[in-house]
């Protein structure tokens, strides 16, 4: 019963598909606002009322559901969005593994999604799944290449891993392999946990065995912080190192003095202001960021709300030419909206400047920068 309570809780109805007629855009949303992933997925609800209400004419409708963070919960919103709400498009969900378990329904219907999700797995290799498929976040890849070129400055010779005990911890270790090879850094540990374990004493003892001069920690959200605080209980004294997941004050909160010095890649949302004005993304961080803090409180924005904020500005850019050949709530929209999505061309959002292409879905530039967690906050670190 509580999973069928969970699966049809509406966190939020901007307007009910169910009143709407076939002119208006129905945009499912499905986001973790519950579970261990709801300090990703609380701002990016937030930041659905921060976007555009009309598109090339058209009224826009969102739909919001919570998959509290799981992956069947994830599959089974999608499939509701696109059989009862008749979703024209999908945004979400928040995490890597709810993402890959969505996009077989996504393909099966033609409904085009740009997932939240991280992992440049969830779009690449491209296949005819995938074609149907864009994101926002910036790839594993990309971050793990930037966290690699820090080591290397810093003169980090040996590094370590742990993290999630799935596809989001998964291609990061993959992805970390790859760049700490190429860069000559002698990986001398991997070690995984589950998004809901209280301990991972044991995992640490191992880092700490091996000497590591560096840990790279595999995670998002708060969950990502239990490694570090352990390691630090435990007296290691290497330099520490996050993925973009933890880029909010969630984060900050539970990690406390634990995770003072760490550095992370990240948006450059994070550090909008810190930003110079010559940056390409800097005004349209900075208006994600005040518009978000007008609304919730200054100190509230965080980046996974801004991947949202990204996708809005993207499909802005697409629904104009996709009305052009068909009209919503049809097949004919919704493949006319995924050719159009990908076809865009230097959208800038917060967290970069966006131009997709047919074999490059996430197609993001200037979309990295490194960040040192200091005094409880986020330091631009150029």
């Amino acid at each position: 019963m509580k999973r069928l309570a969970r699966l049809g809780f509406v966190t939020a109805v901007v307007a009910a598909a169910c009143s709407s007629v076939w002119a208006d855009i129905n945009v499912g949303v499905v986001v973790s606002t519950t579970g261990p992933a709801a300090s990703l997925g609380i701002p990016e609800k937030n930041t659905i009322a921060l976007l555009p209400t009309t598109m090339g004419g058209q009224k826009i409708n969102y739909i919001i559901l919570d998959d509290a963070s799981d992956t069947t919960a994830a599959v089974a919103n999608t499939r509701k969005l696109i059989s009862e709400s008749k979703a024209d498009v999908i945004i979400g969900s928040s995490t890597t593994p709810n993402s890959l378990a969505m996009i077989d329904v996504v393909a099966e219907s033609k409904t085009p999604m740009m997932t939240l999700g991280a992992s440049a797995r969830i779009i690449s290799p491209m296949d005819a799944k995938k074609a149907w498929v864009f994101k926002t976040p910036q790839n594993d890849a990309m971050m793990a290449g930037a966290i690699v070129d820090h080591m290397v400055k810093a003169g980090i010779k040996t590094a370590a891993y742990i993290g999630f005990n799935d596809a989001y911890g998964e291609g990061w270790l993959q992805e970390f392999k790859k760049s700490t090879e190429a860069k000559g850094i002698k990986l001398v540990a991997t070690e995984a946990f589950s998004r809901s374990d209280t301990s991972v004493t044991g995992q640490a003892l191992k880092i700490m065995a091996a000497k590591p001069d560096a840990v790279l920690v595999g995670g998002s959200g708060t969950p990502a912080a239990l490694p570090e605080k352990t390691l630090k209980e435990r007296g290691f004294k290497g330099k520490y190192y996050q993925t973009h997941g933890v880029a909010n004050a969630d984060f900050l909160r539970v990690g406390g003095k634990d995770v003072e010095g760490t550095m992370l890649p990240a948006g450059p949302v994070l550090v909008a202001h810190q930003l110079p004005d010559s940056h390409p993304v800097k005004k349209s961080a900075v208006a994600y960021v005040d518009s978000y803090e007008a609304k919730y409180g200054k100190g509230t924005a965080a980046t996974f709300g801004g991947h949202v904020w990204d996708a809005g500005q993207v499909l802005a850019a697409a629904v104009p030419e996709a009305l052009k050949k068909a009209q919503p709530g049809t097949e004919a929209f919704r493949v006319a909206l995924r050719d159009a999505l990908e076809n865009v061309r230097d959208i800038a959002g917060s967290h970069g400047v966006f131009t997709m292409t047919p074999t490059d879905h996430l197609g993001i530039q200037h979309g990295v920068v490194m960040v040192k967690i200091e005094n409880g906050g986020w330091k631009f670190t150029p």
